[in-house]
């Protein structure tokens, strides 16, 4: 009797882990049709707006007709960013932006172009900058034209120091600087930086890293849809074993008996 009253207790727990195991499976099978429609719907979107990336006849990418460009981007990517380029979301074969790698490459495009740019700046009258902040520009600061600015690494030490500038248009080097890296103070740094940094160039990034995290998000609950379906059917199956063997073990007894 003992024996028969473990068995049947058995068997309810079987049946039980079965049909916790069943609600896993249909949980995963509904989240994962939810997770294909927001593919569609951000497949969708990618292709109402047509942005593609470039490759070449030998499925290379580039970047205004060469490779030598897209290493360029690639590298900002992987070394600057520490993003994990994923190459089989680099397809020729479907140009549209609409993987996650996909999406930080188009932001990495932008960026790098905006890094490696130079911006005029006009000033219509004579500026001053008091680069040392006490106040008053030294006697013997030096004095720029158009002609005479220092650009690239020179041009970053002169904005510590107090300058004179004279009227005129001004190419100012952007020097690999992001938002946050220019002097906004300064005559010229503060209006370059308006000019590289516009309100476009943040809105693309705010666009494509909402594409980048939703892609990332779709991926990550595509896998827990999975693992949810594989553990409710491990659960189905244990639970269906328990039955089986406490069935089998009910009728060993009874034929013993």
């Amino acid at each position: 009797m003992q024996l028969q009253s473990a068995m049947g207790r058995m068997r309810v727990l079987g049946v039980a882990v079965a049909i916790i195991g069943l609600v896993g499976v249909l949980g995963g099978a509904f989240g994962y049709t939810k997770i294909m429609e927001g593919q569609k719907a951000l497949q969708g979107f990618s292709d109402a707006q047509n942005v593609t990336l470039s490759y070449n006849d030998e499925g290379k990418l580039t970047d205004r007709g060469t490779t030598e460009g897209a290493d360029a981007i690639k590298a900002l990517l992987v070394e600057d960013w520490k993003w994990p380029v994923v190459a089989g979301e680099l397809d020729p074969k479907d140009r549209v932006v609409n993987t996650g790698t996909e999406y930080m490459y188009q932001m990495a495009t932008v960026a790098y172009h905006v890094l490696h740019g130079e911006q005029l700046v006009t000033l219509t009258e004579a500026a001053t900058f008091d680069g040392d902040g006490d106040g008053a520009i030294a006697v013997d600061a030096p004095s720029y034209t158009p002609e005479t600015l220092p650009q690239g690494e020179e041009y970053l030490a002169i904005l510590k120091s107090d300058a004179n500038f004279a009227p005129g248009t001004y190419t100012v080097p952007v020097a690999e600087r992001y938002w946050t890296a220019f002097n906004r103070t300064h005559p010229l740094d503060g209006k370059a930086r308006e000019g590289a940094w516009t309100g476009t160039v943040h809105g693309l990034f705010a666009e494509l890293g909402v594409g980048a995290t939703t892609a990332a998000a779709l991926q990550l609950g595509q896998a827990l849809a999975f693992i949810a379906i594989a553990f409710g059917t491990l659960f189905i199956i244990t639970g269906l074993g328990l039955v089986w063997v406490t069935g089998a073990k009910k009728v060993e007894a009874e034929a013993a008996a």
